[in-house]
């Protein structure tokens, strides 16, 4: 610490420097004090609102009755913070309260902005385990309000704890009549469009009737019958042809064998005639199967949309039931529901610390900042003040030490024009 090097020093420093110290240990505690007295208070008030289950809970399609009580939960209490802290709705806080009386240079935009500041919503939440299907639920919500005002902080949070009482009666109520509606109007619209469904998919069976089934299936069947009979018209035609060679084979023909072979060429000749007519009529069947791929396609894509229409349909008639369900229990008031717990009181104490500790600390910050700048001062000034550091700083042991003489009066002012 430089000349400071023993107790002696150190008393010999304080006993010099004192006054400055204790000039600024002063200044600090003044300014300390002058701060904590222009500091403005602010004053927190809380407001806690209980949700309580669902006396009667209706499931949820494909979702379990907890994770949709929870998610409902969480939800409305979302929605019920958005709708408090509206522009319209606080402005009507600070008319029914008379906020910001005192400052009426302040616009209307910066009162909103100041109170939107000051309000607080914190939830409550029961933990689940997410491991085993079990949601967070929402069990609590606090309403904390900081204000310049100890009252109007506690007439805030009451008036918002009860704008949430309110709010969520008639909300729930209000949702489940927009869900009924919403439902209804779906299942009017799914409803007309099965029935579109149903009005292409006769006109597509009446237009491709020769193509669709049981035509088609008919005519498959004929068209194979067709083939065994061609099939067969094929062996008579072979035995014929065998005979008229074996007859023709002999070296004198008979009269009664020539008139086989008549015989034989005019069968030969019908069943040519009945081959010819099976061939036009496979060929027409065929020629009228070629499209059958592309109707029965057709068929089968209306067909597939009329199903997930159908299914689109079931699931709105799922989920109007439920809106029905839940419009009773809104009616009833049998769902969840939304209590004062604690109103909030008006606060005693303002917010931080009190002006006693700020002066507390501004004397031990003062005395701290006196001590350095008087130590900075020696050390910008060296001096020899006691025999015993001239012998420690010189090697030097003084003769004769002087004290210090502080005359008075007129020795005084006599050594100083002197």
């Amino acid at each position: 610490m430089g000349h400071l090097r023993n107790i002696e020093d150190l008393l010999g420093f304080l006993l010099r420097r004192g006054w400055m110290i204790a000039l600024c240990a002063l200044i600090a505690v003044v300014l300390a004090a002058l701060y904590a007295k222009g500091r403005p208070d602010n004053y927190t008030a809380w407001a806690s609102i209980e949700i309580q289950t669902a006396q009667v809970r209706v499931p949820v399609a494909g979702q379990p009755a907890e994770a949709a009580q929870a998610s409902g939960s969480a939800q409305l209490v979302q929605s019920l913070q958005h709708r408090l802290t509206t522009r319209q709705n606080l402005v009507a806080i600070i008319e029914r309260h008379g906020l910001f009386s005192d400052l009426p240079a302040m616009s209307t935009e910066a009162k909103v902005t100041a109170l939107r500041a000051a309000i607080r919503f914190d939830t409550v939440e029961v933990s689940g385990d997410p491991a085993y299907g079990q949601p967070t639920q929402v069990s609590a919500v606090v309403i904390s309000t900081t204000f310049g005002d100890a009252d109007n902080a506690a007439r805030i949070a009451n008036d918002l704890a009860q704008s949430v009482v309110d709010l969520s009666a008639s909300g729930q109520l209000a949702r489940a009549r927009e869900s009924y509606t919403f439902h209804s109007d779906r299942l009017a619209v799914l409803n007309t469009e099965i029935q579109a469904q149903e009005a292409k998919i006769i006109s597509w069976r009446n237009a491709n009737a020769e193509m669709l089934p049981p035509v088609s299936a008919t005519r498959r069947e004929e068209l194979t019958t067709i083939e065994t009979d061609l099939r067969g018209l094929d062996r008579d035609l072979l035995l014929v042809d065998e005979e008229r060679r074996r007859i023709s084979a002999r070296e004198t023909l008979r009269p009664t064998d020539r008139q086989r072979l008549r015989e034989l060429d005019d069968q030969t000749t019908l069943i040519a005639g009945q081959q010819a007519a099976l061939k036009t009529r496979a060929a027409g069947i065929e020629a009228g199967l070629t499209g059958v791929a592309v109707a029965e396609r057709g068929l089968a894509d209306l067909e597939r949309d009329l199903g997930q229409i159908q299914r689109n349909f079931d699931q709105a008639s799922d989920a109007l039931a439920e809106a029905d369900s839940q419009v009773r229990l809104a009616e009833r008031q049998q769902g969840e529901r939304f209590g004062i717990l604690d109103r909030a009181i008006t606060p005693e104490h303002p917010d931080g610390p009190r002006r006693k500790m700020f002066v507390a600390a501004g004397a031990i910050a003062g005395l701290l900042g006196g001590l350095i700048l008087a130590f900075l001062l020696d050390l910008l000034r060296p001096v020899i003040r006691t025999s015993a550091q001239m012998e420690r700083e010189l090697g030097l042991r003084p003769i004769i030490a002087l004290p210090d003489i502080h005359p008075s009066g007129h020795h005084k002012r006599a050594s100083a024009s002197g």
